[in-house]
């Protein structure tokens, strides 16, 4: 599996409506390293159940929209620098990040999960079970916390990306990860390298790690921004928009990790 280079803004401006000005324009950051919500498909664009919800709220609120991938690791770092106007890409909202960022209402429930080879034997989730075993982790994020905090006396290995934690499970470099529940269901489920592979233990929901679910990230200015989001969020939940993008990747309403009617 190759290694993404993401540092480049998505080549495709997709406009919605014929009466948008430069004002109206919108900059979506997202990862495009995170499938099945943002990744770089055959044809180079990025795309995602993230950025798809995310050109729905554009589409929404008549505004002209234009994807911008940017690596994790720099994803807020950009945010406040103006490369673009709002993040969504499955950011977890949490107290330390909201120091630094404003966070709409959530558009689908988090929680993470501990992923091992099939037959692995590990059934106790203590650090000292733990103990010598390597893990691994997406650097960054909150599974990377969940996993510094929880097992310190593990061989701890973070990653750039989710896709390289995932190829050296695959590859047998790693004994486990943890990870964000959903992309990890999608890649045991829908990959040739996933059937390696089982969750193993109960999810983790630990609000200190996966925050109040998952939201879209804006300058902490930008209030107006926010609201309009939100009152956007509600309208394309209310009009099926949401059903129909959220469907086309998953057999649950990750809005509510309910069975989808």
């Amino acid at each position: 599996m190759a290694i993404r280079h993401l540092a480049f803004a998505a080549a495709a401006v997709i406009a919605f409506g014929t009466a948008a000005t430069a004002q109206e324009k919108l900059r979506l950051g997202t990862e495009g390293a995170y499938p099945p919500f943002n990744f770089i498909d055959s044809s180079g664009t990025v795309t995602g159940f993230d950025v798809e919800i995310g050109l729905a709220l554009c589409a929404q609120m008549g505004v002209e929209c234009e994807v911008v991938a940017q690596d994790w690791d720099g994803i807020i770092p950009g945010l406040l620098a103006k490369k673009y106007d709002l993040i969504i890409a499955s950011m977890f909202i949490t107290e330390e990040r909201k120091n630094q960022v404003a966070f709409t209402d959530p558009y689908y429930t988090a929680a993470m999960a501990h992923v091992a080879p099939k037959e692995s034997g590990i059934t106790e989730f203590t650090d000292e079970a733990m103990s010598g075993l390597v893990i691994g982790a997406q650097s960054g994020t909150t599974q990377a916390n969940f996993v510094e905090v929880a097992y310190p006396s593990a061989d701890i290995r973070l990653y750039p990306t989710q896709d390289e934690v995932n190829l050296d499970l695959a590859s047998g470099r790693l004994d486990l990860q943890v990870g964000d529940m959903l992309p990890l269901l999608d890649w045991l489920n829908n990959t040739d390298d996933g059937t390696c592979c089982e969750i193993i233990g109960e999810p983790i929901t630990d609000a200190q790690y996966v925050g109040e679910g998952v939201g879209i990230a804006v300058r902490q200015e930008d209030n107006e921004l926010r609201e309009k989001l939100n009152a956007a969020l509600e309208a394309i939940r209310a009009d099926g928009t949401y059903k129909t993008i959220n469907d086309k990747y998953f057999p649950i309403d990750v809005f509510t990790m309910k069975a989808s009617s």
